[in-house]
């Protein structure tokens, strides 16, 4: 995301509370970050059914729209107004280089788009899975290809899981955590990839094996938006009920395999002999 930042100037950041993901933004080192709350502030009818609370508006930054260029825009969390929002990221997407305001003859010079995850459903307290920023994704993209008879282009990019980068650099940040507390050079042997939804967690878990030089094992929990007696579209290596059960499966088939490869007359490991190992990864999402 860091890199991001140096690539674009004026960035336009979507979803969360108030401002925490300007915050975020900033953090990261975007210069220029602007909210959909900015773009209301500057034009009320932008979105004719969302009208900004009192201390939306307070926080809500004046700026003239007239000459600034959106460079991209980051879905950073799941949006609290999914209509305002889509009606802002489709007046850009239809703009002439991401000038607010304007449209383009093509559809084809909006700024490209960018989201955290791409997860459709996730678990909440209700029920029933809820809808996700995948759904938000999706809404938009039919809309925009709705809205310009299919002759439009939109770019749109989905940073997170499944894609297999997102698993590349979390494994980049395991190698310099394990250099730095532990001064361990090579990669863990194993992997275990813990989650619980097949879509992104099992999906992504299961792509990255395929490559990786090193063995990543996806584990399934109960306690996500899978649902008991089907069968996941993207099939783990395990099903098990919760993260504590995850953790002894992964010690349990790394005592197992050390058992294995031990010669009989040695004394059998115990949990804390694998753990100082330090062979093996759990990475919990």
């Amino acid at each position: 995301m860091r890199e991001m930042a140096e690539t674009y100037g004026t960035v336009l950041v979507i979803g969360g509370e108030g401002e925490k993901c300007r915050h975020v933004a900033e953090g990261y080192g975007f210069k220029d970050v602007v909210t959909p709350g900015d773009i209301i502030k500057h034009n009320s009818a932008t979105t004719p059914f969302r009208k900004l609370t009192p201390e939306e508006h307070s926080n809500s930054r004046d700026r003239d729209f007239s000459d600034v260029v959106i460079d991209a825009v980051f879905v950073f969390a799941d949006s609290r107004d999914w209509a305002g929002d889509i009606q802002i990221m489709l007046d850009l997407a239809m703009s002439k280089g991401g000038r607010v305001g304007t449209r383009s003859d093509t559809f084809d010079q909006g700024p490209p788009f960018y989201f955290s995850h791409n997860d459709v459903v996730w678990s909440a307290a209700h029920e029933h899975v809820r809808l996700g920023m995948g759904a938000l994704r999706r809404m938009f993209e039919v809309t925009f290809k709705d809205l310009t008879g299919g002759q439009g282009k939109l770019t749109t990019h989905a940073f997170g899981k499944p894609q297999v980068s997102t698993f590349e650099f979390a494994s980049r940040l395991m190698g310099q955590w394990r250099n730095t507390e532990h001064g361990l050079v090579a990669p863990p042997s194993t992997v275990y990839f813990v989650g619980d939804t097949p879509e992104s967690d099992i999906r992504g878990t299961n792509a990255v094996n395929e490559v990786a030089d090193n063995e990543w094992y996806s584990i399934l929990v109960r306690t996500g938006v899978y649902e008991e007696g089907t069968v996941p579209a993207y099939k783990p290596r395990i099903t098990v009920n919760t993260v504590l059960d995850a953790v002894k499966h992964g010690l349990d088939r790394e005592m197992e395999k050390k058992r294995t490869a031990l010669p009989l007359k040695q004394d059998v490991l115990t949990a804390k002999d694998v753990l100082h190992a330090e062979k093996v990864q759990v990475v919990i999402e």
